[in-house]
């Protein structure tokens, strides 16, 4: 079996002193270094570097397959770092990775927390969001940012999140000569991290983790579906961590971002651009625009090329050419219906597919005089069917 021709090779603030004997020696026998500025500047590999791309590309070194190359990355090549990205370009033979301490073990090392109990992010290439699943009181967060100037945004973002009361502390080039950590100033070098302490927000604080979470969270105007009925849907849908769904008339988004904050993925479809304005928004004030694709369009014209989904939910104008789609996938189905012909549809389902159905029939405490009585909200017509 031949030598690997690519050698991943962590490296932190401390440079060449930091490598072990057998990053040195892949580092020596490289005929080509790739790297950022600092990175090739800390190795000294003078005229064998080569800069990464702006913006970043992995073509110019998989166009070197063969030759004796090295790629440097910060610490651990696998924790956000450029190592997954071009290992799944290659063969297992073709690369062999030497890491070293990553910044959040650094990170972890100074402020005394186990890491196996801290929220991991980088935040360097993603916006700020992201944060919100996993601010709450006792939360430990660490994070990468973008440059010296991020810590100071963060912290007017916590602001406006309420979060003020989380203690945030800034970690300077960790690991070299120069590292620094403490409370947030003015100059800050990069490359920079901070730490989020939670112990300090006031109980209640964060979202809360079961389905169902409540409608004034979303931005909605009317167009969601209540918490109740979207807690009953997620049961339904099962959703597990990685799992696509496919969103059919996504409305307020409020499905897809309950999904989405269960670990899963989302194509949420919808065919009026006001709607997908609210589906933005609220998959970006929960955090997880990273999960969810918004589509415009009308199925099933709009389902042709979308990747195969694991679970699929029909949140309003089910038809039956729609149905005729989607039944044939091997994946989840549920539907909810509040018209008369929607529910007519969904029985006839039931009774030729099988699968469950549910009316679902909520009422309210609601003034009624001089006293309180039950309103009725519209009763929602439920089917499901399992892969």
């Amino acid at each position: 079996m031949s030598e690997p021709w690519l050698s991943i090779i962590g490296l932190n603030e401390d440079g060449l002193p930091g490598l072990g004997a057998a990053s040195r020696k892949a580092l020596e026998d490289a005929r080509i270094v790739f790297g950022g500025p600092r990175h090739l500047a800390l190795a000294g590999v003078g005229a064998r570097g080569r800069e990464w791309p702006v913006p970043f590309d992995l073509a110019p070194i998989l166009a070197l397959r063969g030759e004796r190359v090295a790629m440097l990355t910060s610490g651990d090549p696998f924790w956000f770092g450029a190592g997954g990205s071009i290992a799944a370009h290659l063969d297992p033979t073709e690369w062999r990775a030497f890491p070293v301490a990553g910044v959040f073990s650094l990170a972890a090392a100074r402020m005394g927390w186990r890491l196996e109990r801290c929220a991991t992010l980088g935040l360097h290439a993603a916006p700020f969001t992201q944060l919100r699943p996993h601010l709450h009181r006792g939360c430990r967060i660490i994070a990468t940012l973008r440059d010296g100037n991020a810590p100071a945004a963060l912290a007017e973002w916590l602001r406006d999140m309420g979060a003020n009361a989380a203690r945030l502390t800034v970690l300077e080039r960790l690991g070299g000569p120069r590292e620094r950590v403490g409370p947030l100033r003015d100059g800050h070098e990069a490359p920079v991290a901070v730490a989020i302490d939670g112990d300090y927000l006031p109980a209640g604080f964060g979202l809360p983790m079961a389905a169902g979470r409540a409608d004034e969270l979303f931005d909605h105007r009317g167009q969601i579906t209540k918490s109740p009925v979207r807690a009953m849907t997620l049961a339904a849908l099962a959703p597990r961590p990685g799992e696509l769904l496919w969103d059919i008339g996504g409305g307020s988004g409020s499905i897809s971002v309950e999904w989405a904050l269960a670990g899963g993925r989302a194509i949420c479809i919808e065919p009026r651009e006001d709607r997908l304005d609210l589906i933005r928004s609220n998959r970006d004030r929960f955090g997880v625009a990273h999960r969810i694709d918004a589509l415009q369009g009308t199925a099933p014209d709009a389902l042709r090329d979308l990747p195969a989904p694991d679970a699929i939910f029909v949140g309003g104008g089910g038809s039956a050419e729609l149905f005729d789609a989607i039944l044939p996938l091997p994946a989840r189905i549920v539907a909810n219906a509040v018209t008369l012909e929607t529910e007519s549809l969904l029985a006839t389902l039931h009774a030729r597919h099988g699968g469950s159905l549910t009316r679902i029939a909520l009422s309210e405490a609601a003034p009624l005089g001089g006293m309180r009585g039950w309103q009725p909200a519209r009763p929602v017509t439920q089917w499901s069917r399992p892969a």
